[in-house]
């Protein structure tokens, strides 16, 4: 199939862990890709720093500025917004920035789009906002639950854009991924906090709730997602998950990084990672058939595998000095 993506697109969030998986993706494809980088005094583009190509264009700022989110769409065929605050723990600490960032950043970049007349615009839910599942596997039509001002807001965000396209017919569509894990990801991650400490030679590491389970997407299969979605005719308007439909728990997903990894550790509880009770999602297991129905996307990365090349990355000494392993990053 032809692609539909063509000329210039927009990624926001393009410094953090999925964006600049995306980035890459899309050049590879030989698109021109606006890549949007927040701000910092430090002239710092995050994980775009390692990418360099003809077609990459990097801008900095901040969704927040309706301003600039006007600036940015324009000549764009397509946006992907994924520029989100993403940690569920500081979400309780500071949860006015993230309706800042998450709700009115998304606002923002939807008037824009609809003022510069773009093709698509593929809005970033997360599986979180279904929280603690009512059934598995989750499809679309699962309840939403605000288990978290983190999950609140990005259903906050999901209904904004939505609300555009019902109401402006902005071509919209809600590109829900479940658990993505993979190389550059945040350390206050599940998986990457304990690849870390591992690495750094620890025989006791540090873990929240090990019960949980989890249906997680290696990042290459995420973008690849994304990608799909921005391709896919006719599906303006809906809320699509991007999941593999299984889900395993913390404590086996654990045991099967240790095993990977060639180590034998144990592991303890840090009560500074577990989230209030009634915030914890105890169950997270994606239904695919709506994307697998639409588009050729599958999930193509095994769990073993995906943390394999997870655990390779980490430890090479130059990614991991990046990381703090004995400080837990809220």
């Amino acid at each position: 199939m032809t692609s539909q993506l063509k000329g210039k697109v927009l990624v926001t969030g393009a410094d953090g862990f999925i964006g600049s998986h995306l980035v890459e993706h899309l050049l590879d494809r030989g698109l021109e890709v606006r890549a949007l980088s927040q701000y910092n005094s430090f002239n710092n583009w995050g994980w775009l720093e390692g990418i360099t190509s003809p077609g990459l264009e990097v801008v900095t700022g901040d969704v927040r500025d309706p301003n600039l989110c006007r600036e940015i769409v324009k000549g764009c065929d397509t946006v992907f917004h994924l520029a989100a605050l993403i940690a569920i723990p500081y979400s309780y600490t500071a949860p006015d920035s993230y309706v800042d960032t998450n709700i009115k950043g998304t606002l923002n970049i939807c008037q824009a789009a609809r003022d510069a007349g773009c093709r698509r615009v593929i809005v970033t839910s997360t599986s979180e906002v279904y929280g603690t599942a009512r059934y598995v596997p989750i499809d679309e039509k699962h309840p939403k639950q605000p288990q978290s001002p983190y999950s609140a807001t990005k259903i906050g965000a999901d209904a904004i854009a939505l609300s555009f396209h019902n109401a402006f017919e902005l071509p919209v569509v809600v590109a829900r991924p479940f658990n993505t894990y993979g190389p550059r990801q945040s350390a206050r991650a599940i998986i990457p906090t304990i690849i870390s400490q591992i690495a750094s030679g620890k025989e006791v590491i540090k873990v929240g709730d090990l019960t949980p389970t989890r249906d997680f997407n290696f990042v290459a299969d995420t973008a690849r997602g994304f990608i799909a979605l921005a391709e896919a005719p006719d599906i303006e308007g809906m809320e699509i998950n991007i999941a593999t439909g299984t889900e395993v728990s913390m404590r086996d997903t654990l045991e099967t990084i240790a095993r990977v990894m060639g180590r034998k550790v144990d592991f303890v509880t840090d009560p500074a990672r577990l989230r209030p009770s009634g915030s914890e999602v105890f169950r997270l297991c994606g239904d695919n058939s709506l994307i697998t129905s639409l588009t050729s996307w599958r999930p193509q990365v095994s769990l073993e595998e995906g943390l394999r090349i997870t655990a390779e990355w980490f430890t090479r000494p130059e990614n991991l000095a990046k990381y703090k392993p004995d400080i837990y990053n809220r």
